[in-house]
């Protein structure tokens, strides 16, 4: 059985006097959702080594006497933070407003309403603000100066004093080609870029790491073969000197035969030679040896 649905799914229960979420949609298009996400994630890696905060479509309550003070910026930074998850960002806990924010132009981010972002932003202490078009290319921003924020006179290879980043806006501009580049130079990628490349590396580590497995097979059974083969030729050698040995060992047995059998037949010369002699001494004697 699902439980009831919860009448208040937006507030904070630490304090329900400042919801978690206005209700309203976080992005009205996907031009729109796509820079949030590509703005915030590109900066969350920028800072991943820092206690920066960085939120997309966050609420932002300035005030802790008044609720009905909030913003959402479609991105929000705040240097000296800790990451990690939050409801809302409450200006009294976190110790200072944000230090720069991101609007990107959607239907509900037009004229009056944009002018006063701006001057909320300006009010409460915004030290960077930005507001890019993607459907028309330009990007607007300002900076604070004193009290206020003032207009960027050109944005185009504006560095942000905060953030580091570098903005390149082609002129005239073209629309969707707003370029952020890190410190080190590289642009940050949309989401969809940033995944897919990742797959194609994934799949290329998969590809690599089956052609290591191959090649691996491939050594190992390599050496099993010259293993093998040396075996055989270490068994041929042993058999050839075991039979060399042999045939040396057969030939001196022979030639000790040989040499044997000469003795005996030098011994039966000197015994017939010897007889002969007693013989020939018996004639002499006038006696027969029959």
């Amino acid at each position: 059985m699902e439980d009831a649905a919860d009448p208040w799914p937006f507030l904070d229960p630490e304090d329900p006097r400042f919801p978690v979420s206005d209700g309203k949609p976080m992005s009205d298009s996907t031009n729109q959702y796509r820079w949030m996400v590509t703005i915030q994630e590109g900066l969350d890696e920028l800072f991943h080594d820092r206690e920066v905060f960085v939120a997309c479509d966050i609420l932002w309550y300035p005030d802790r006497t008044n609720p009905g003070i909030r913003m959402a910026p479609d991105v929000l930074v705040a240097f000296g933070r800790p990451r990690g998850d939050r409801g809302s960002y409450k200006q009294w806990f976190e110790g200072t407003p944000p230090h720069v924010v991101f609007e990107i132009h959607s239907k509900s981010n037009r004229g009056p309403a944009m002018t006063r972002k701006l001057e909320a932003y300006d009010r409460h202490g915004v030290e960077e603000y930005y507001y890019y078009n993607p459907f028309k290319g330009w990007l607007k921003g300002w900076i604070r100066r004193g009290e206020s924020l003032e207009a960027i006179r050109n944005t185009d290879g504006w560095t942000s004093p905060r953030l580091g980043v570098t903005f390149e806006v082609p002129s005239p501009p073209v629309p969707e080609s707003l370029v952020i580049r890190g410190p080190d130079g590289e642009p940050f990628e949309h989401a969809q870029k940033v995944y897919h490349d990742r797959k194609v590396a994934r799949q290329l580590a998969r590809k690599a790491e089956g052609h290591r497995r191959r090649a691996e097979y491939q050594a190992k059974a390599a050496v099993r073969r010259a293993d093998a083969e040396q075996a055989k030729r270490e068994e041929s050698e042993r058999i050839a000197r075991e039979q060399t040995e042999l045939a040396a060992r057969e030939a001196e047995r022979a030639a000790r035969e040989a040499e044997r059998a000469a003795q005996a037949t030098e011994q039966a010369a000197r015994e017939a030679e010897r007889a002969e002699r007693i013989a020939a001494r018996l004639r002499e004697l006038g006696e027969s040896i029959d």
